[in-house]
């Protein structure tokens, strides 16, 4: 992507999405594309800055937007918690661990519940959160993480 001044991505033999790689990068248009930049990526209704996405969960975003749209925000956004955050993130689910994946100095946790997400933590958050398959945890995205556009 670093080198490519354009992109064709191909999903199960069909191009799903096309363009300069920033475009690609800032705006995926399938969960395939979101997986291969990065992001975890949902595609719901705005009304106001609540967007309603598949399974009844919402997504505060920043602005307020009207219609169908895609909220994505990346994976380093997400803070992970045992008990319910205080605070003030807009965003906070009940979440249950799927999977746990190394890569680098991170660690990808894998999240299923009201929404599924990929959260990126430390070696150390994983162990003083003793987070394994199955472990249930608290997840928060503040609502400036989130960015929405038109699906």
């Amino acid at each position: 992507m670093v080198l490519a001044d354009r992109i064709t991505v191909l999903e199960e033999g069909s191009v799903v999405q096309d363009g300069p790689p920033a475009e690609v990068a800032l705006r995926p248009r399938t969960e395939y594309v979101a997986r291969l930049v990065g992001l975890n990526l949902y595609r719901g209704r705005q009304e106001g800055t609540t967007v309603e996405v598949a399974g009844g969960a919402h997504i505060e975003a920043p602005a307020p937007g009207h219609g169908p749209v895609f909220a994505a925000f990346p994976p380093r956004a997400v803070a992970l918690y045992p008990d319910p955050p205080s605070g003030t993130p807009r965003n906070v689910w009940p979440l249950v661990v799927e999977g746990v994946e190394r890569f680098g100095d991170q660690v990808r946790v894998r999240l299923g519940g009201p929404l599924s997400l990929g959260a990126d933590v430390t070696p150390a958050a994983l162990a003083e959160l003793d987070l394994a398959p199955g472990s249930r945890v608290w997840a928060a995205v503040k609502a400036s993480e989130v960015h929405c556009y038109p699906a």
